[in-house]
């Protein structure tokens, strides 16, 4: 994950006080449970890219004598393969 659990806080925090304040949302309970909501969201969707990152990892280790062999760069099939894996599973990274 690349953003702090601080950071998810404060992002949550101003996602409450905008959705709240500008009347887009009926919230009946307290803005700090709203806050743990989308902080949840927050987090489970920033873990999607790294579970995806560890599949591509592992996918990869069988094959990396074959791209040494052939010379091909490690971070660009990385990449090609995670992005293949993302379009077929419908995620937006």
């Amino acid at each position: 994950m690349r953003l702090t659990k601080e950071t998810v806080g404060k992002l949550s925090k101003k996602i409450t006080r905008r959705l709240l304040n500008a009347n887009l949302l009926i919230w009946e309970d307290t803005p700090e449970q709203l806050e743990g909501i989308i902080s949840t969201i927050i987090v489970d969707d920033l873990m999607v890219e790294d579970q995806l990152n560890e599949e591509v990892k592992t996918l990869l280790e069988a094959r990396t004598e074959d791209y040494e062999r052939s010379m091909m760069d490690y971070g660009r099939v990385f990449q090609l393969v995670k992005t293949k894996l993302a379009r077929d599973r419908g995620l937006i990274l």
